[in-house]
């Protein structure tokens, strides 16, 4: 059986690695390792949670024994497609480097630029970045490319299929020639494949699962659901009690506001519960993600940008809300479960819009999902069918009272939404009740009300004010202050100030 020690690895790396408990290489990493130590260039092709990441960190610090990089001249470079992969490379790095006086800078946005130039400064042996702000300190002026032995894309799918293809040339350019370049995902389309080789020579393929297939350790479930969004949650809530074995879990969502949707919907159930999406600041996403780490938080309700390398070791389960409109992020999301040989359990929920994502997943993976309780079809009626009598008789009375108040005041319209919105979005309901009654109670003057009249021919006589009850009276002195009601006043009129009528003396006129 292989182990680190024959991969020719040197000593200060073995002694690390043996420290962190392994002794054992992965699929990957024993294929991959010897390769990257020669200088080749590298396509690795592993399924998620097979310690890729390892496979170009170790190989990387043994390299980088030899020499010392200088000020703004960084000796090898990782791109990695969101921060929290950048910061989770960056840590292995302190993990198997502890033994070696390497410089590791993290380039990521969300970070002040001064603290990062100072790292710069001082000369980075490793640098680890997100495209966009490598670029920043590019135009910046305070990188120079020229001296990058070793380039890293990891997540290469997504990196080159997600808009970075653009960046991803810019920075090639800049970088030598004759660099190693090193390839790593789970997931590499033919597609993406022939765009991968334009920054590779020659590479060495190491292909050690057939591409996107799913871990043997996790186990697949489909549930069905109707499309609204309330009956889904309500799935997910069942599907979450269900489960005796809940350690903590991912619930992945295609949108940024489904999850913060559904993250207030869990919370106000009870559950304990965070939130991960790329518009959040970055130390509100550092800290949610220590949170769930540490398991001061059992569920986590994130966007894709937690599907893809987060290596949280221990999740024990992965919900789908949404069906991935992407095939590929299905194997990334539920590699999130059933790492490092742990069993894990992932659960779809599936409406029937979602049938052509769902023949896009088992196509792309090679099997059939199997249903939990019954597919589509097995479906219940709608909850709106199984409403007892009591409360729609109850509806039914609302409507009555809502025609009642329309035909004595005009007013029924908005007491009704506000009666049949409430059970849905009580907030929403009284929003919109407020705005309503507002509107009723206030309502703009008349134009003809505002029309002057023809007073015997005299233009500059102001009409008489209509008669108006004192409800009226305070509806015009709040809102059309600048409209008098009254005929205009000449000097001070009726009400002349007592200073006024003292006369040189002292005494009163």
């Amino acid at each position: 059986m292989t182990t680190f020690a024959d991969l020719g690895l040197s000593q200060k790396v073995l002694s690390a690695v043996t420290d962190a408990g392994y002794t054992i290489p992965t699929p990957i990493q024993a294929g991959a390792i010897p390769h990257a130590l020669q200088r080749r260039d590298i396509c690795g092709i592993a399924q998620t949670g097979t310690g890729k990441t390892a496979s170009f960190v170790l190989p990387m610090l043994t390299l980088l024994e030899k020499g010392r990089a200088r000020a703004r001249m960084p000796r090898t470079l990782i791109l990695e497609p969101t921060r929290e992969l950048a910061a989770q490379v960056a840590e292995n790095f302190d993990k198997y480097g502890k033994n070696h006086k390497l410089n590791v800078a993290l380039l990521i946005g969300g970070v002040s630029f001064e603290d990062q130039d100072r790292k710069l400064e001082r000369g980075a042996d490793v640098l680890i970045c997100t495209p966009g702000r490598l670029l920043d300190h590019c135009e910046r002026g305070k990188l120079l490319m020229t001296g990058v032995e070793i380039l890293v894309i990891d997540e290469a799918d997504r990196m080159l299929d997600m808009g970075f293809i653009p960046d991803i040339e810019r920075i090639a350019k800049m970088i030598p020639f004759t660099r190693q370049t090193l390839f790593f995902s789970a997931t590499m389309p033919p597609e993406i494949q022939k765009l991968a080789d334009r920054f590779l020579q020659n590479p060495e393929r190491i292909e050690v699962a057939k591409p996107s297939t799913t871990a043997k350790t996790v186990t697949q479930r489909l549930v069905a659901s109707h499309n609204k969004d309330y009956e889904k949650r309500a799935v997910l809530r069942d599907l979450i009690k269900a489960q005796d074995d809940l350690k903590n879990a991912i619930i992945f969502c295609n949108r940024k506001k489904d999850v913060a949707d559904l993250f207030r919907s869990l919370e106000r159930h009870g559950f304990s519960v965070g939130a991960l999406h790329g518009d959040m600041d970055q130390r509100s996403r550092t800290t949610m993600l220590a949170n769930f780490k540490d398991n001061n938080i059992t569920l986590l309700v994130a966007s894709d940008v937690a599907a893809r390398g987060l290596d949280i070791p221990d999740v024990s389960h992965v919900f789908n809300f949404d069906v991935p409109i992407h095939a590929e992020d299905y194997v990334h999301r539920i590699g999130r479960t059933g790492r490092a040989g742990r069993s894990g359990r992932a659960f779809t929920i599936v409406t029937r819009s979602d049938t052509k994502y769902l023949d896009a997943i088992e196509k792309l993976i090679g099997e059939k999902v199997e249903w939990l309780n019954g597919d589509l079809t097995a479906l219940p009626a709608p909850m709106e069918s199984h409403e007892n009598d009591r409360g729609r008789k109850a509806r039914d009375r609302d409507k009555e009272r809502g025609r009642s108040r329309r035909s004595d005041s005009g007013r029924g319209d908005s007491s009704h939404k506000a009666d049949t919105k409430i059970q849905d979005n009580p907030i929403e309901a009284a929003e919109e009740a407020f705005v309503e009654a507002r509107v009723e109670n206030v309502k703009p003057e008349r134009k003809a009300d505002r029309k002057p009249q023809n007073n015997g021919g005299n233009r500059n006589t102001r009409p008489s004010p209509a008669p108006a009850n004192d409800d009226n009276r305070e509806r015009r002195q709040r809102y059309h202050r600048d409209h008098d009601d009254g005929p205009t006043p000449i000097g001070f009129g009726d009400d002349i100030p007592a200073f006024m009528l003292i006369v040189a003396n002292g005494t009163k006129a």
